[in-house]
Order: structure tokens, then C-alpha cells, then sequence
């Protein structure tokens, strides 16, 4: 019996939503599943995966094959990282403890940025709602623009007084050539 890891839809239409199941590749997509390991919502933003990584590693270990889209879940959230870390165990390339070491390691670095997406997703849906109901940034967002905006603006006039002086040297010999031609010509 061919064993797969794969996704089963849910949801209404224009609107899915994933269980992922270890199932019978003879068996239909939504049909008859052996274990469900964890769901993927597509519509959040960024996307929700919650997955049982245990279970989802004694399924790889046993032999399930994943689809393209579960593999892709299983390398985002570490389970094919602990798989690649217990086959250089049992190659002897590491010991257990450094593996187990090395994957919490990977697993809370991953769950940080995962958490840091989730906080900028927030705050961009914030500032947008903000920004249609007509309400005015917040006090400390006004102070923190209105303290940059003296110092770029005190940046940029130095600039420009020193992009004239370059630039008007050229355009100066320009035309004091053109009237030498055509003093010249005359």
C-alpha cells in the first residue's frame, strides 16, 4: 500500500481551506484519510500552517511520500531539517543530543520570524485601517516623522546648494563658449 502525505480541501468555494492527512494514494482527495497531521489555511496573510511535527516525521520516516505542496509545508516548518539531522545520527556524523540541539535551535529562529511576519502583517492591516476610516497617525508615529522630517530637509538644502555650484560650472562654460562662437561669427 503507497502511502501519501497530502492535502485534503475544505472550505467553501473561492474560499480553501487544507487538512493534512497521511492517506492511501488509491483513495480519493477528499475521501478516506488514515491520519490527519495538521491543517493550511492559504487565505490568512501570511498563510496559517499548523502542523504536528512528530507525526508528520514518524509519517516521513515510515515511508510516506509527500506532494510538491506538502513538502514544501513539511521544509518550512523543519520536519525534512530533522529528518536530513537524524540520518547524519545514524550515519554517525553527529550524536543525538547535537542533533536535537541543532533542530530546537532552527525551530526557534524559524518560529521568531514567523511570529515577526505575523506582527508586520498586523500592523500593515492596522495602518490600512487607519488610513480609510480618516484617522489621524498615532502621537508617537507624528513625533518620530516630524523629528526626521527637520533633519532631512536640513540634509537636502546643503545638497542642493552644492549641486548648483557643480552643475552651474559646465553650463557657465557653455555658454560663455557659445558667445565666444558667436561673437566670432559675427
Amino acid at each position: 500500500m503507497a502511502v501519501k502525505m497530502r492535502l485534503q480541501r475544505k472550505g467553501r468555494r473561492k474560499r480553501p481551506f487544507y487538512h493534512i492527512v497521511v492517506a492511501d494514494s488509491r483513495a480519493p482527495r477528499d475521501g478516506k484519510y488514515i491520519e490527519r497531521i495538521g491543517t493550511y489555511n492559504p487565505m490568512t496573510k501570511p498563510a496559517t500552517i499548523n502542523l504536528d511535527r512528530d507525526k508528520a516525521f514518524e509519517w516521513l520516516m515510515k515511508g510516506a511520500q509527500p506532494t510538491d505542496t506538502v513538502r514544501a509545508i513539511l521544509r518550512f516548518k523543519g520536519v525534512l531539517y530533522r529528518k536530513h539531522l537524524m540520518r547524519g545520527v545514524k550515519k554517525g556524523a553527529l550524536t543525538l543530543e547535537q542533533a536535537e540541539q541543532m533542530y530546537q535551535e532552527y525551530i526557534q529562529a524559524k518560529d521568531a520570524k514567523i511570529a515577526a511576519r505575523f506582527e508586520a502583517a498586523a500592523e500593515e492591516r492596522r495602518a490600512w485601517h487607519r488610513a480609510i476610516s480618516g484617522e489621524a497617525p498615532t502621537p508617537a508615529k507624528a513625533e518620530e516623522t516630524a523629528a526626521e522630517t527637520p533633519a532631512a530637509e536640513a540634509e537636502a538644502p546643503a545638497e542642493e546648494a552644492e549641486a548648483p555650484a557643480e552643475g552651474a560650472a559646465p553650463e557657465a562654460e557653455a555658454t560663455a563658449a557659445q558667445e565666444e562662437e558667436t561673437k566670432t561669427e559675427e
